[in-house]
């Protein structure tokens, strides 16, 4: 538009913007000098150590670089979006909303302990909202430590331990610690449906199963535990990332 109106102006016709603006049906605003703002700057040690976390793991996203390396998520998602290291999603498209039977899922894993040896996870989550209900972690790997759990989480989602308003599923492997006489009596009195995946597919049971794997390589295989009490933190430090609070 300013070059049409130069050209007129050397051909000897004076012609205010606004009229070339009315005559074109162009808006003003978008013709007027907008003054371009400065190139963003970033602090070279914080992008020496993100791109260092995301050379060694790629598929680490801007909130889990963060939570690793102890910086602000706005932070290190702006250093992201400037070096162009953030992946952009793939569109899903429209998924539409099925409100299945409510279940849970539940499963054991091995945590080290430093010099409490190798200690056994029980973990208890929610297939729904993928939040984690409940934990307990001991040296040992009997039915106590999954029924501790499995109250914890119970505890969480209604309050009190009692048989549950309305049955739902608990779902877990063919381990010898779910299908135990001890364990499945105790479903069956809160008024639980067990469910078993099918032996050998852990896939069956992948959000537990997920969740396990994003705490050992994020957590546990990052820290060096000098006791069980250390460890015992930092299953309460996972339900906070499960939550998106970090």
């Amino acid at each position: 538009m300013v070059t049409i109106q130069q050209g007129l102006r050397e051909e000897g016709f004076e012609v205010s913007m606004v009229k070339l603006c009315r005559w074109f049906g162009v808006a003003r605003r978008s013709v007027y000098y907008r003054p371009t703002k400065a190139a963003p700057k970033v602090n070279p040690a914080l992008a020496e150590r993100i791109k260092a976390l995301i050379e060694q793991e790629p598929s680490f996203g801007y909130r889990t670089v963060a939570g690793l390396l102890g910086m602000n998520k706005n932070t290190v998602q702006r250093i992201f979006q400037i070096k162009r290291w953030q992946v952009r999603k793939r569109a899903l498209g429209h998924r539409p909303r099925i409100q299945a039977l409510p279940s849970v899922a539940t499963d054991l894993c091995r945590v080290w302990g430093g010099r409490n040896g190798w200690l056994t996870l029980a973990l208890v989550i929610d297939c729904h909202t993928r939040q984690l209900l409940g934990w307990q972690l001991s040296r040992s790997g009997k039915t106590s430590t999954a029924a501790a759990a499995l109250e914890q989480a119970l505890i969480a989602r209604f309050g009190t331990l009692g048989r549950v308003p309305k049955p739902f599923l608990l779902r877990s492997d063919n381990g010898l610690v779910f299908t135990s006489r001890d364990y499945t009596r105790l479903v069956r009195s809160y008024g639980l449906k067990q469910e078993f995946i099918t032996p050998h597919c852990p896939q069956q049971n992948g959000m537990v199963e997920r969740f396990i794997r994003t705490l050992k390589e994020q957590c546990v295989h990052r820290h060096r535990f000098a006791a069980q009490h250390q460890t015992e933190t930092q299953p309460t430090n996972a339900v906070i990332f499960n939550l998106g609070l970090c």
